[in-house]
């Protein structure tokens, strides 16, 4: 996970090991589920943030993972998890296999403080994801639908097929509301299904005409995803013309 000191006072609280209770479950694509979890003693976080879960065996080994809150901060007690399945993972299968509501884990959190929603802001924010990489970024549009923000944000989200966007129709209905958000999906396996959609990874000309459409240029960019993800999704930002100090990663995997 990336570093630095949060701007929100939820990030400086002290996290401890908790159970926590999952209420209700949703299938969101093939390999996607999300968890609503209810921690025994909820807490405060910002958008971006993450937390880790312990699964500990009958023998007394256990395994953990962190994953990034895809609810946001208005959400009450409960926090989302969007899970991934990873075939070898140690953690995922569980919950796509075994877990089921009223069953209990250990949670940490929050955790993370650099890859948040400023607490304030200049200009435009980009956001970019790639697969699971967009759920701290739903996160972060999420409190902005929440909380009245009209700040313009764009989202580019890349996906391997249509069927494999998470947050599919709820990201698409944001779109339409014509509130300053604008969504950009590009699909490195399957044909677009909107003319403002691509066909391919992304790429500086790609996020040249994303910029092209913002009333300024962007304050901050926030990248999330597999580690090779990150890095070409930066140089193309780079090569776009953002700083790289204006740019947030959070990266996941090798």
């Amino acid at each position: 996970m990336t570093e630095a000191l949060a701007d929100n006072a939820a990030a400086h609280r002290p996290a401890r090991w908790q159970p926590a209770t999952i209420t209700a479950l949703a299938r969101l694509t093939p390999r996607v589920v999300s968890f609503r979890l209810r921690p025994n003693q909820p807490f405060a976080y910002a958008a971006g943030q993450h937390v880790d879960v312990r699964l500990t065996a009958p023998d007394g080994y256990t395994a953990q993972r962190s994953y990034s809150i895809a609810s946001p901060p208005e959400a009450g007690d409960e926090i989302e998890l969007a899970i991934e399945r990873l075939d070898d993972g140690e953690v995922s299968p569980f919950f796509h296999d075994v877990a089921a509501v009223g069953d209990e884990i250990e949670m940490k959190g929050p955790l993370g403080g650099h890859f948040v929603w400023p607490a304030e802001t200049q200009g435009p924010i980009v956001l970019i994801g790639g697969g699971s990489g967009v759920v701290p970024l739903a996160s972060m549009i999420r409190h902005r639908a929440t909380s009245g923000g009209m700040l313009p944000v764009s989202l580019i989200y890349s996906s391997r097929e249509w069927d494999e966007v998470i947050f599919r129709d709820e990201l698409l209905a944001f779109d339409d509301k014509r509130d300053c958000f604008d969504l950009t999906l590009t699909l490195t396996r399957d044909k677009p299904r909107r003319d403002k959609d691509f066909g391919r990874r992304i790429d500086p000309e790609m996020i040249a005409g994303v910029l092209s459409r913002l009333p300024a240029r962007p304050a901050l960019a926030y990248v999330c995803g597999a580690n090779p993800f990150v890095t070409a999704a930066a140089d193309a930002l780079i090569a776009a013309g953002i700083a790289a100090e204006q740019i947030r990663t959070e990266r996941y995997g090798v």
